[in-house]
């Protein structure tokens, strides 16, 4: 079964890297991370990020020290952060 958009279920996509602009989770400030693994679609021109990429970035942004994240980032600079935990205790999701 061929992958198809989320959004308007185009089997026109491809795989890229965008960027995008987070809030970080104490809410104090957002960042811009960049070469963020994307799916683009050709038909509806959305570029988007798959849950579970959502959900490693939500829990490493959660996991580390964001003082010592200027402004914007890389997505492979990001993930390469040192964590405080080895694992999102409050993610009851799994």
């Amino acid at each position: 079964m061929s992958e198809q958009c989320e959004w308007c279920e185009s089997n026109n996509i491809t795989k890229g890297t965008d960027h995008v602009y987070w809030e970080l989770p104490d809410g104090t400030r957002a960042i811009k991370i960049s070469d963020v693994p994307s799916t683009i679609c050709h038909d509806c021109q959305m570029i988007y990020q798959s849950d579970l990429l959502i959900r490693e970035i939500e829990d490493q942004l959660f996991l580390i020290n964001t003082k010592e994240i200027g402004p914007e980032t890389s997505f492979t600079n990001l993930m390469a952060q040192p964590r405080l935990l080895k694992r999102n205790y409050f993610d009851f999701t799994s």
